[in-house]
């Protein structure tokens, strides 16, 4: 599931949507990707890394296949009813405009 998603990152990064290096990891059910987003580029990792990170989100394979590739925007209620937990869910809609997203 994030191999497609990892192979479409460099053609869609948008330079300049955040102005120092930000941490986000994705645990997707099975899989758990690190990806570090700065002005200039980014960086991913699978698996976990020992770097702190800025914002930790889980959700299920197929929540994010929605919000990555149907544009679905999460609401309250995802968040409130558990299909998404995020400590930092207001970083989310810069991780997606970082990607064209």
């Amino acid at each position: 599931m994030i191999e497609p998603m990892i192979s479409e990152m460099e053609a869609a990064f948008c330079k300049g949507v955040f102005d120092k290096v930000t941490v986000f990891r994705f645990h997707l059910e099975q899989d758990t990707v690190t990806i570090a987003v700065g002005p200039d580029g980014y960086r991913v990792v699978r698996g976990a890394t020992p770097e702190p990170v800025d914002c930790e989100c889980s959700t299920s394979a197929a929540m994010f296949t929605k919000i990555w590739y149907d544009a679905y925007r999460p609401g309250l209620m995802d968040f409130l009813g558990g299909a998404i937990r995020c400590d930092n869910p207001l970083l989310l809609p810069g991780f997606l405009k970082a990607f064209g997203r």
